[in-house]
């Protein structure tokens, strides 16, 4: 059975050679590039891994591109920012010699402030199933935060063991993740037709922050849980005063100022 690993990137100059050296035991490596500038293709390329420049319109599209070129059995989805650890190497390669399911989740161990995170949501953390059969499923076409669609008449399964995340490098670089990604769930809450306030705008803040601080146990987390929190805070308030912006047209220039 041969694996292929495909790797989503823009401008991760910094983080993509540690990912790629992850899943060099891999038949195959893909890296989706959105056209980097910052020498991320040149690193990739001198790692061995295939690449292929197309150009962003929304997480989902951008993986199914990816599902796409990969020429694999079997598909491995991993982030710049994501490391294949050696116990998930040897769980994926015991799963193919005879596998009990075509879609597979992989709980995530992330790494904030030089720590690794147990509480605040973050592990186990899951995102969309990373290990499964080609053909098996395909993501939505949501821009950001997007689905899957199982095409396999199974149920999903789980790895024991974890892949490991380095979501963000340094506070710049959380703040700047905050607000695109705040900017790309506009789209999704206009498809849900939401209509909001600023009252309203700050309480979904407020619940995204009382949510990940106690009721997923940040606290126990210390500064580290605080900070994430806080984060989602900040990350759901603009996400709600974005959509009310688009929605008054404050950005229109008045014809008359006076």
């Amino acid at each position: 059975m041969k694996i292929s690993v495909y790797i989503i990137a823009f401008n991760e100059a910094e983080k993509i050679e540690d990912s790629i050296k992850s899943v060099l035991w891999a038949d195959e490596i893909i890296l989706i590039d959105s056209y980097s500038s910052d020498g991320t293709t040149e690193k990739a390329l001198a790692l061995g891994a295939k690449v292929f420049h197309i150009e962003f319109t929304g997480y989902g599209n951008l993986r199914n591109s990816a599902i796409k070129k990969c020429t694999g059995d079997w598909i491995l989805s991993i982030d710049a920012d994501e490391r294949c650890s050696k116990e998930v190497e040897i769980e994926i390669k015991e799963i193919i010699k005879n596998p009990t399911y075509d879609i597979y989740k992989i709980p995530r161990k992330n790494f904030f402030m030089g720590k690794w995170i147990k509480y605040s949501g973050w592990y186990p953390n899951f995102r969309q199933p990373q290990f499964f059969k080609k053909g098996a499923m395909i993501y939505d076409k949501k821009p950001v935060h997007e689905g899957y669609i199982n095409l396999s008449n199974k149920e999903i399964g789980k790895l024991k063991n974890s892949i490991w995340q380095i979501p963000f490098k340094n506070f710049e670089e959380m703040i700047h993740k905050a607000n695109k990604y705040s900017s790309l769930g506009v789209e999704k809450l206009e498809e849900k037709n939401k209509k909001t306030n600023f009252f309203f705008a700050f309480l979904h803040g407020l619940w995204a922050f009382i949510k990940h601080y106690i009721f997923k146990l940040g606290f126990m987390d210390g500064a580290a849980g605080f900070i994430i929190a806080f984060a989602n805070f900040e990350g759901t308030f603009y996400r709600y005063l974005k959509l009310i912006e688009k929605n008054a047209g404050w950005s229109k220039n008045p014809n008359n100022l006076k």
